[in-house]
């Protein structure tokens, strides 16, 4: 009588195939560690559409090619796309995964959140001065002159937003001015052809002052209850899946945060570097002149952060820019920016900037 001796040979194939899964597997996870390349949204282009703009510490990484550096040895490009009709059009990218991390504003980065966009916010990225501008020879000498006026300001950015903050601390609403719907480069033509009252927006505006084109009604400068915050936003997809690579990019924020932060003394080299937007040199002095790069350049997510944050959701809310309000603090992740600025040395650096009372 003869025994059977049950084959080992489907033992040994499973266990092959086992292994091959495991090697396949851990094949994959390493490839998950490198994005086939980094997509970096700008809200705005330069003057005259040109690709460069000038948002401060965070628009040196394209101007002088930092990241492309950070990343070549990793064969990891990094595109760069700027959307005309900034920050709405950023949140379409997002929307449709065309976008992996951005500088945005406070109102597009919370409209954005609040309709249902996963996103984080990384960390501080400065503070930019708003600015009302009529034709030269315009009778226009207030705010409350701009009542029944046609204004631009590009809607569902944080132009808007400080818009709205401003036409509140003088009593009044949107709906007493004719706001029209319009991006930078448009409403620069728009004011210097008169075909609109007043213009909404940034230090583009003092190139036309200068050119004596325009007249300067009202300025942010020395009040920054209605200065436009912008910070560092990411999709958390890519934080998730890359964050190695997203801390890579927070470092070399902060470290041109710094350098920024060091030139106050003799500001030049950050300025021209500035000018590649297309916006001159006097400009920027005129706007940064004055203010504490300490305060103005901080990338910390800080008290006066946070709390500008909640508040400005809570306006965007108040004034029918978002439908559905929603807690800051779910928003924010510290974590990149934390461990970045303790690895740098910089924990003291910039001081904690305490919030608005």
């Amino acid at each position: 009588m003869e025994l059977s001796v049950p084959s080992r040979r489907p033992n040994l194939v499973t266990l092959i195939i086992a292994i091959a899964t495991v090697w396949l597997l851990a094949l994959a996870a390493r490839a998950e560690d490198k994005p086939s390349a980094i997509r970096v949204a700008n809200p705005g282009v330069g003057i005259g559409g040109r690709p460069v703009v000038a948002y401060g510490a965070w628009s040196l990484l394209h101007i002088k090619g930092i990241l492309e550096e950070e990343f070549k040895p990793d064969g990891i490009p990094v595109t760069w796309t700027f959307a005309r009709g900034a920050g709405p059009a950023v949140n379409e990218l997002f929307a449709n995964g065309l976008a992996d991390i951005t500088l945005l504003g406070d109102l597009p980065s919370i409209i954005g959140r609040s309709s249902g966009l996963k996103t984080r916010l990384l960390a501080a990225a400065g503070l930019n001065n708003i600015y009302i501008a009529v034709p030269y020879d315009s009778p226009i000498k207030s705010v409350k002159d701009l009542a029944g006026k046609r204004l631009s300001v590009l809607k569902g950015t944080c132009n808007h937003l400080s818009l709205n903050r401003i036409l509140a601390s003088q009593g009044m609403a949107e709906s007493q001015v004719r706001t029209i719907n319009m991006d930078n480069v448009t409403s620069l033509a728009a004011l210097t052809t008169k075909d609109i009252d007043a213009a909404l927006g940034g230090n583009d505006l003092l190139s036309l002052r200068d050119r004596g084109a325009a007249r300067i009604i009202y300025s942010t400068k020395g009040d920054p209850r209605f200065t436009c915050n912008s910070s560092l936003i990411v999709s958390d997809e890519f934080a998730k899946k890359y964050p190695s690579i997203v801390k890579r990019i927070v470092r070399q924020y902060v470290k041109i945060a710094k350098w920024v932060t060091d030139q106050e003394a003799n500001p030049s080299p950050v300025f021209q570097l500035f000018t590649k937007s297309g916006i001159p040199f006097s400009a920027f002095k005129d706007d940064w002149g004055g203010e504490s790069y300490k305060v103005k350049v901080s990338p910390l997510v800080d008290p006066y952060l946070r709390a500008r944050y909640s508040n400005s959701i809570q306006d965007a809310h108040k004034f029918k820019l978002i439908r559905q309000p929603f807690d800051v603090q779910q928003w924010i992740d510290t974590s990149f920016i934390d461990q970045v600025v303790k690895e740098e040395g910089l924990e003291s650096y910039w001081p904690p900037r305490p919030a608005l009372q």
